[in-house]
């Protein structure tokens, strides 16, 4: 079901979307945050998670007992979008409201993203789920009295929609999963991306590059990315890599790989909610009608909020 009750209805200097979308993630904004959530930075420690066939991927744990608590009922694995990390500062941000709230909190790194791009040869993509399901299998295996949930946020929320509906078949005992704003037809997201606001466009590929650059750093000898750097589209960009260094025969048939649309949610065993917002120009909000609404899913559509925002100020 669709429901309009827990709508967001900032304050009006801040409903515009793309005021939304980036003003929370602005870096002058790290300072403080970081001093709200320094309990969450101070407990966490780091974790190499074994994801399965030679995989490691890099996440930070914070526990109860780390800041002077009776061990927790609960553990949360949160993941970042595409190209943040988990030192984000809406993963920093939720991540230290969890543990206030007596939850264990995870903060996982997909393949490529913090500092975690020596751990792997291969280069990440979004087909990668079975490494993310593995790191989930992971840490429920170091935590097998805690109750698990997860929480992913755009191609996170992509990435934590797949693990919920893999969950059973994995032997997971996932208890529920929140996506917030999370990519459905990539193809949709990626035309959003190259024809909307082109500072979107513009972030992405600086971003995309300087990860790219940490990669061949790391494996000088397996890569010479030289090529891509000099590309200054997504599109080209991800057909370059899908098709060359991904394995995939075209750009539509790796898009199509991480789609969640279709019947790709039917299979969800935990209690689901998807977060999006109407106005989000980045991920359009018609793919929702588009998914499979199995009994455990809920939607919430909000009619702000931008992409990820859901910012009231402060």
């Amino acid at each position: 079901m669709t429901g309009p009750s827990d709508d967001f209805m900032p304050p009006a200097r801040l409903r515009n979307p793309h005021v939304q979308s980036i003003y929370p993630s602005l870096p002058f904004r790290r300072a403080a945050v970081e001093r709200r959530c320094r309990g969450l930075i101070e407990a966490s420690e780091d974790l190499l998670l074994d994801c399965g066939e030679g995989v490691r991927l890099l996440a930070h744990r914070a526990t109860q007992e780390r800041i002077g608590r009776p061990s927790a009922q609960r553990l949360a694995v949160l993941l970042h979008g595409w190209e943040g990390s988990a030192q984000s500062l809406y993963i920093l941000s939720l991540g230290q409201f969890l543990l206030e709230a007596g939850f264990d909190v995870v903060r996982l790194n997909l393949r490529d993203h913090g500092e975690s791009h020596h751990l792997n040869r291969d280069l990440f993509h979004s087909c990668r789920i079975a490494e993310v399901v593995g790191a989930v299998r992971c840490v429920q295996a170091l935590h097998p009295d805690r109750e698990l949930s997860m929480a992913g946020f755009s191609l996170g929320g992509n990435f934590s929609l797949r693990v919920g509906a893999r969950a059973k078949d994995a032997g997971i005992d996932l208890a529920r999963v929140v996506a917030v704003c999370p990519v459905i037809d990539p193809e949709h997201t990626l035309h959003a991306l190259e024809t909307g606001w082109a500072l979107y466009r513009r972030y992405f590929v600086w971003k995309w590059h300087r990860s790219l650059a940490k990669k061949q750093a790391a494996w000088p000898d397996a890569y010479d990315l030289s090529d891509v750097s000099k590309l200054g589209t997504l599109t080209a960009m991800t057909d370059v890599l899908a098709r060359h260094y991904g394995g995939f025969p075209s750009l539509e048939v790796y898009l199509r790989g991480y789609a969640v649309y279709g019947d790709a949610l039917a299979t969800l065993t935990p209690r689901t909610r998807i977060i999006s917002a109407s106005d989000d120009p980045i991920i359009p909000a018609a793919d929702l009608d588009r998914i499979a609404r199995p009994s455990t899913l809920s939607v919430t559509l909000t009619r702000f909020g931008g992409h990820c925002g859901y910012y009231a100020g402060g």
